[in-house]
């Protein structure tokens, strides 16, 4: 890795590291000790009839279920490279939630390999199967 002090991107971005975790601290001492990549699991599970009344046909009675909005959005999302990890593994577990099976949400990613690539679709898939393993463990699964 470049020395900080060599490379003036580096630096700026550490100092703005560090002025963020310093706010961060002072605004509320206990996120001296939040992991980024943990803060997918605060967010809450929405109901399915929630994901329904507000993603699906509720407000529009002719148009798409909120599971195949979500497999949709999983699509897209992996058609973008899978560089959104937390919200692959957010909107597999609201899938899910939403009544998908693994089956489609593996065929959802697979065909979205298509598209974004074989990279891309594997991504996918290893972020699902976090996804879907995590919310078996906690009764979420199919």
């Amino acid at each position: 890795m470049s020395d900080p002090t060599q490379n003036p991107f580096e630096a700026l971005f550490k100092q703005t590291q560090d002025m963020t975790e310093g706010w961060l601290k002072a605004m509320n001492p206990d996120t001296a000790n939040l992991v980024p990549g943990q803060m997918e699991k605060l967010w809450p599970m929405v109901p399915a009839e929630m994901l329904e009344a507000f993603m699906g046909k509720q407000f529009n009675p002719e148009g798409l279920d909120a599971k195949t909005r979500l497999l949709l959005t999983l699509q897209g999302l992996t058609i973008q490279g899978a560089m959104a990890e937390p919200q692959i593994r957010m909107t597999v577990r609201q899938a899910m939630s939403a009544g998908a099976t693994t089956q489609e949400i593996a065929e959802a990613i697979g065909l979205a390999g298509l598209f974004g690539g074989m990279a891309s679709m594997n991504k996918a898939m290893e972020l699902a199967k976090e996804a879907i393993d995590a919310g078996t463990t906690e009764g979420e699964g199919d």
